[in-house]
């Protein structure tokens, strides 16, 4: 039995392009911009973790090298980590069938890689 659609909670991170930039995911789930929805430029990376946090957003970045040591705890949010050498449309068509396929606590306090080409 196929589990149940999710509709997931995302930030992007300031570095992360604006979410109109992502067609598919911004129309299946809800997806908010550090820059652009809540103002919020220049935060650190912990401030930034902890809105994901206390907002229950799953975080999402080009800049895992410095979310990674912040991850403590299974409850955290989840961190994807996205591939700076994917196009626009296969950051779009990855994100969006990753989400699609996780149930609401797979993702959770895990960090989870989006890279390589679409075949």
């Amino acid at each position: 039995m196929p589990q149940k659609f999710y509709k997931h909670q995302l930030l992007f991170d300031e570095g992360f392009h604006l979410r109109y930039r992502f067609p598919i995911a911004n129309s299946r789930f809800n997806i908010k911009h550090i820059s652009a929805d809540y103002k919020m430029n220049g935060l650190s990376d912990q401030a930034v973790y902890e809105l994901s946090r206390k907002e229950g957003r799953l975080l999402v970045t080009y800049n895992i090298k410095d979310f990674v040591k912040l991850i403590h705890k299974p409850a955290d949010p989840g961190i994807i980590a996205v591939s700076p050498n994917l196009s626009l449309e296969q950051i779009d068509k990855k994100l969006t069938a990753l989400l699609t396929r996780a149930g609401k606590n797979t993702l959770v306090g895990k960090i989870t890689h989006i890279s390589g080409e679409l075949k």
